[in-house]
């Protein structure tokens, strides 16, 4: 896990977005697990990126896997702050609402990162022991996803099996991370909410109503985090 107390000076002027060298690193490292792949990139080759000396990476992270971790964790936990925003809504939100609201943010925090860290996921050292809290967040986030989606196909009749399928629905939005930016990437993540809606038997003409809603929910988070 990362630690709080500060690194030594960098070897060069900034190189990397951030405001922390935490921050630099954890871009650094994000790019190169991306593209080199996680055995493949070494601490050294993270401290090098981003302009410091290794020992001062250690201030930060005491390993690899924290670096990973953390990372993980940026996936996921933007979407769990939400979720009370969802369960504080005025008029409260049906579970069908809830979900597409849930989809549609879950989906745009999994395109929009500067890399594809979803695709992480895939990796086989996600199975280390040492990413237990990531693996804790992301089973937190699966639950929920199946409780709105199990309340859903409660209603429509759709088969129970059925409930699982939204939170992989949304997460298949990593192998559509390298489509060009545009308007059409922007709506992918609407597109996959309705879809996820559309498998509990929701029928396709309440869709306008659920894309309104969400679209208020998240407008709504938004403009009260930029607030804060």
């Amino acid at each position: 896990m990362s630690l709080t107390r500060a690194g030594r000076p960098r070897l060069h002027t900034q190189r990397r977005p951030g405001t922390t060298a935490r921050d630099e690193i954890l871009d650094a490292a994000g790019e190169l697990f991306t593209t080199l792949g996680y055995t493949r990139t070494s601490t050294r080759s993270i401290a090098e990126s981003v302009g410091v000396r290794q020992a001062s990476l250690y201030h930060y992270f005491k390993t690899k896997d924290d670096i990973l971790c953390a990372l993980l964790s940026q996936t996921v936990t933007p979407t769990m702050a939400f979720i009370p925003t969802l369960l504080g809504a005025e008029p409260a939100l049906t579970a069908a609402e809830h979900l597409h609201a849930l989809a549609t943010f879950d989906g745009d925090q999994l395109l929009s990162g500067q890399w594809n860290l979803g695709a992480l996921y895939l990796l086989p050292e996600l199975r280390d022991a040492g990413l237990e809290p990531f693996w804790s967040d992301r089973e937190r986030l699966r639950l929920h996803y199946l409780a709105l989606s199990s309340a859903v196909v409660d209603q429509t009749g759709v088969h129970q099996a059925a409930a699982d399928l939204p939170f992989r629905l949304v997460e298949s939005l990593v192998n559509m991370w390298t489509a060009p930016n545009g308007p059409e990437r922007a709506e992918l993540p609407i597109h996959v909410a309705d879809a996820c809606l559309r498998v509990l038997g929701i029928p396709d003409d309440v869709t306008p109503a659920l894309r309104e809603r969400s679209l208020r929910e998240v407008e709504r988070y938004t403009r009260e985090a930029s607030d804060a």
